[in-house]
């Protein structure tokens, strides 16, 4: 069984990117896969004010523990602003650098309100990561304009789309249980930042 963090990409109450999560965490559950939400509203910026990088800095290290015990992940961000959210950013830099993706699988959904389905956002952050040395999985999801497109029980409103979001998380799921077997994942890491 392999186990999966979704990261839930923004700190916006009440957002699109948790009610996708919410969505995707059930459908890999039907893959066999332990699934556990990352919601970024919890991360701890009061540890961070004041850029306390490379300090112990045990609320941070806490909250992502379970990323770095992940066998792999899944980023779902909305767009803001031809961008990923800030607090995707924040949390990114207070992971373990560079250990805490390198090696290992990164699967990318994009969200927003606007016709391309947070296509930037994503592409920016396979950059960030990819320069972290993660496997990007090759197939990505955009869900344009979500309120209109997407319903957290029903998935997506277009046939195609529904079974493009279907197959990336069924091939995701193998692609890291091949992964794993083949012992190219990075180890579990145990620490935070």
């Amino acid at each position: 069984m392999v186990e999966l963090k979704i990261i839930s990409g923004t700190d916006r109450k009440n957002s699109n990117a948790l009610r996708v999560s919410s969505y995707l965490k059930k459908q890999y559950e039907k893959e066999g896969a332990d699934v556990e939400i990352v919601d970024l509203k919890e991360f701890p910026l009061e540890a961070v004010r004041g850029g306390p990088y490379g300090e112990e800095n045990k609320p941070v290290t806490d909250f992502v523990r379970p990323i770095l015990k992940a066998d792999g992940l899944v980023i779902v961000t909305p767009e803001y602003n031809g961008g990923y959210p800030g607090i995707l950013k924040m949390l990114i830099d207070y992971l373990p650098f560079p250990e805490a993706f390198e090696k290992l699988p990164i699967c990318f959904v994009g969200e927003s309100a606007g016709a391309f389905g947070a296509l930037r956002a994503v592409e920016q952050l396979q950059l960030v990561v990819g320069y972290r040395n993660a496997y990007l999985f090759p197939e990505r999801v955009f869900i344009n304009r979500v309120k209109e497109n997407f319903d957290e029980k029903e998935g997506l409103r277009d046939d195609f789309q529904q079974q493009l979001l279907m197959d990336q998380v069924h091939n995701f799921v193998e692609y890291v249980e091949q992964l794993k077997q083949q012992g190219l994942i990075r180890a579990r890491l145990e620490g935070g930042a």
